[in-house]
């Protein structure tokens, strides 16, 4: 069970994006990028038993793995993850994050994700659990037709068909594991289009050669994680 503890909210009816390591860290890059550059304001955590006895550090400051974030200015909140949620407690983990997007009135959830291709063409793939949401995303990404979308933002995704709440999973092409910041600033391109957002992604770009360097580590955390599920993401 995931215990979310949070101060406050100052946004109504919020856009719920969700973010988790996986597949060339394309959505936890994506979020890190919005954590810094829109100086968001920490406002929550969630804690749980299955997750990795781990403590995150951020300029010598100690940060529990998984954080809440708000944009007043966008008016979003953000779940941030530093740590993968082990395959056999992302069911029980979805279930409390889409009940809490209930409670809080979100009015949608975009469950952010990588997706392994040949190509890699950094475009950037959109999927929805409602026939409706299509025309919100079709004239900025490419529909992602078929295939399975794996770990906890598939999940995530599941448990918003069957609690009937709007969902949306925007992923990030990609050729592997290692840290694609270049994915993750075409996920954010297309979100700006989406939500008619302005987030700057040039100091993401400029910084890519550092922020692989940086992130390995975790990839490799998130390449032993995606092995353990059963079904493979593809396009």
């Amino acid at each position: 069970m995931a215990e979310i503890v949070v101060e406050s909210l100052s946004v109504d009816k919020p856009i719920l994006i969700t973010s988790f390591p996986g597949i060339g860290l394309v959505a936890t890059i994506a979020t890190a990028h919005f954590i810094t550059e829109l100086n968001l304001e920490l406002i929550g955590i969630i804690g749980s038993e299955s997750l990795p006895p781990v403590a995150s550090l951020f300029e010598g400051i100690v940060l529990p793995p998984v954080r809440i974030y708000e944009s007043r200015d966008y008016s979003f909140i953000l779940i941030h993850s530093d740590v993968p949620v082990p395959p056999a407690f992302a069911y029980e983990f979805s279930k409390d994050i889409v009940s809490w997007a209930i409670n809080i009135n979100a009015k949608k959830v975009c469950s952010l994700a990588g997706v392994a291709t040949f190509e890699d063409k950094k475009r950037v793939f959109g999927a929805v659990t409602q026939k409706e949401l299509l025309s919100e995303i079709e004239k900025y990404v490419e529909i992602f037709k078929t295939g399975t979308i794996s770990g906890i933002a598939g999940t995530i995704l599941n448990e918003c068909v069957a609690k009937k709440i709007p969902g949306i999973a925007l992923l990030g092409e990609t050729n592997g594991f290692n840290p694609d910041p270049r994915a993750a600033a075409s996920l954010i391109e297309a979100m700006n289009k989406i939500f008619n957002w302005k987030i700057n992604i040039e100091r993401l770009i400029k910084e890519a050669e550092f922020i692989e360097t940086q992130m390995q580590k975790l990839a490799e955390q998130a390449r032993v994680q995606e092995r353990r599920e059963v079904l493979p993401m593809f396009g």
